[in-house]
């Protein structure tokens, strides 16, 4: 048995979760969502919790256990409190401004680039325009944001300049030295 697939998902109270044959809805406060799971576990909602069990001992079966309960686990943490990521820009000129629905990015090209954002997805740049906060209900769907966005401007060994991860660090390598 699966040590995190066995583990039932207690349901919040401002929660609802509904399962059908092939998809579990969640909605709460911060908004709804639904998640698609392979017909080779089973997921049952009672006495206020979100269970997974497998039917069988195949190689397959085992893999989705924990991967299943972990996304209805992460589907039901969103709806209740969001999921955020912060990326910074460094580099001389490089800044951020959001403008609706799509943020526009300096990042030393001859041209401004328009990031347009995914449905569900929030984006807010703080004074300094260097730090841009995304926030979402799904954490694939932000993760994947997050990565597009970084690799607008990859962040660069010599210097630092580029989009990277507010938590990420950035291995420097030394420049050129001159012949002795």
């Amino acid at each position: 048995m699966s040590r995190v697939g066995k583990l039932p998902v207690k349901i919040p109270e401002k929660v609802k979760v509904s399962v059908d044959e092939s998809h579990v809805k969640v909605e709460g406060p911060k908004g709804k969502m639904t998640l698609a799971y392979n017909p080779k576990v089973k997921v049952t909602v009672a006495n206020g919790e979100v269970t997974v069990t497998r039917p069988d001992e195949s190689r397959l079966a085992k893999g989705l256990h924990g991967l299943t309960r972990t996304l209805v686990r992460n589907a039901i943490d969103g709806v209740v409190k969001g999921y955020e990521r912060a990326l910074d820009i460094n580099g001389v000129g490089f800044k951020a401004e959001v403008k609706g629905k799509e943020i526009n990015f300096t990042l030393g090209y001859s041209h401004p680039v328009v990031f347009k954002l995914p449905e569900g997805v929030t984006a807010e740049v703080d004074a300094k325009q260097t730090r841009v906060t995304i926030r979402a209900v799904d954490k694939h769907l932000l993760g994947l944001t997050a990565a597009k966005m970084r690799s607008l401007r990859l962040p660069e060994p010599y210097k630092g300049k580029g989009v990277k991860y507010a938590e990420e660090i950035i291995r420097r390598k030394e420049g050129k030295t001159g012949a002795a």
